[in-house]
């Protein structure tokens, strides 16, 4: 067997072709044994195509199982899968393409399936090494411009392999799928933790929290973001009986507020596992499956990676290195280079502390990025977008406590406008997670003796006065 991450997914899958993989909420089933098969034939159309190893495929559609057959063809020729979130506007999706260059794009993966039939199928994984390049994600820079992590066969392959004895995945365990898959968290993080120990998934579309109560009477492990679980609170459905048979739920990809953490233990008995993820490492941290799980911190680094605090002192930003850590930026030596230490450390950009046991916490984030809703959004991508307005002078987006997104992304303007109006213009050109949920104008902006805006004292004014 060689490195290709198809070859350690598929070798886990269960013997008996007809086992669920993915149980719809609809009530259909789709089967191992389908899964695989497709994979051969959408395979095979790739290769007929003229997509070779190393060639990317871009894919923006809704997730389905479809997609997923795409996302394991993908690997399993040795081409580079490219995810782009289905809510991205056509300018922002024209930049990944001219960045990536795909050999194939799609856009209905249904359709492309369809397209697909009568194809030979490719029975044998093309072999790669574990630092070939299996895929690239495309995270947001404080520049403006998205740079492309390059993740290999190795790194995911490892860090899979790592989640899955961390969090005790066993052939018994069902896992609800309630998460986005053009991002880690639902496509590398949850996909490959089931297909390791080749378990049926609940799969839902979108998140619901009608659907999920109904999803979890089946499921024992959910991973989700914060807002899931804010709106799992505020149904009165959800209760201490409805999760009984539940072994875990995981919560990342933004912070999870204590009162949420609190109130969740409470309520149904259970206490969230959380950990700490980015794109370019996909998980880093993780509380333990068996031990103190402490709200606030993102608990121990996993096993193989190594994890230190910049700077020198107590609280500083956080720098890794190990099996996971991606390769470098697509097409950007210069930022690779930048963001990497002499000595091979990555430069996360978050600022965090270490107890002495290797506990860590996360205490801020030195690019100001926010989290909303789970996604990752950088201020400058908006501000840019703004600052061509019709009145504005200057602008400066900041993320603001909000109860169900954990952070909103509002922007503080020099200027005049109408907010209503000036929101409507950032939708033409932002995906929505992106778009500003309130617009306040001032006639000037607090700045440091450099000159540089102090994002911090906008965060402390606005802060308690924002609301939805």
């Amino acid at each position: 067997m060689s490195d290709n991450l198809y070859e350690l997914l598929s070798s886990r899958f269960p013997d008996d072709p007809a086992r669920p993989c993915f149980q719809l909420i609809n009530g259909e089933v789709v089967t191992y044994g389908r899964i695989r098969s497709e994979a051969q034939i959408v395979a095979g159309r790739l290769i007929s195509e003229g997509v070779v190893p190393g060639d990317r495929v871009a894919l923006q559609v809704e997730k389905s199982p479809e997609a997923v057959i795409i996302y394991l063809a993908t690997l399993m020729i040795g081409a580079v899968f490219l995810p782009l979130n289905n809510a991205y506007t056509a300018s922002e999706v024209a930049y990944f393409l001219g960045d990536a260059e795909p050999r194939v794009f799609i856009q209905n993966a249904q359709a492309y399936l369809a397209g697909a039939a009568g194809r030979k199928p490719l029975t044998d994984p093309v072999p790669r090494a574990g630092t070939d390049l299996a895929a690239i994600i495309y995270t947001s820079g404080t520049t403006g411009r998205s740079k492309g992590a390059m993740l290999t066969h190795g790194n995911l392959a490892s860090n899979a392999l790592a989640l899955h004895q961390a969090w005790g995945f066993s052939e018994t365990d069902v896992l609800l799928h309630a998460l986005p898959i053009f991002h880690v968290h639902g496509l590398f993080v949850a996909l490959h933790c089931a297909f390791l120990s080749g378990i049926p998934m609940i799969w839902m579309p979108k998140f619901d929290d009608t659907e999920v109560l109904k999803g979890l009477a089946g499921a024992t492990v959910m991973m989700g973001v914060p807002t899931f679980y804010t709106r799992l609170l505020a149904n009165p459905e959800f209760t201490r009986e409805s999760v009984a048979h539940m072994r875990l739920f995981v919560c990342g990809s933004a912070p999870l507020l204590p009162s949420a953490f609190a109130d969740f233990q409470a309520r149904t008995g259970h206490t969230i596992l959380e950990r700490y993820g980015m794109s370019e490492a996909v998980i880093i941290t993780t509380n333990p499956l068996d031990g103190s799980r402490l709200a606030g911190s993102v608990g121990f680094p996993l096993p193989g990676l190594d994890l230190r605090i910049g700077g020198g002192g107590d609280t500083g930003v956080i720098e890794i290195k190990g099996p996971s850590v991606f390769s470098a930026y697509w097409r950007m030596p210069e930022k690779t280079v930048e963001e990497f230490t002499a000595d091979g450390y990555f430069v996360t950009g978050d600022v965090g502390r270490r107890d002495p046991d290797g506990r860590v916490w996360i205490s801020g984030r030195a690019k100001d990025l926010i989290i909303s809703g789970g996604f990752n959004v950088y201020p400058k991508e908006i501000e840019l977008i703004l600052d061509e307005l019709e009145g504005v002078t200057e602008s400066a987006v900041i993320g603001l406590p909000h109860p169900d997104f954990g952070e909103a992304v509002c922007a503080v303007v020099i200027g005049s406008g109408d907010e209503t109006t000036m929101i409507a213009a950032c939708r033409t050109q932002l995906a929505a997670f992106k778009v500003p949920k309130r617009i306040f104008f001032v006639e000037d902006l607090p700045r440091n003796a450099m000159g540089k805006v102090q994002k911090n004292l906008l965060r402390e004014r606005y802060g308690v006065t924002f609301s939805v």
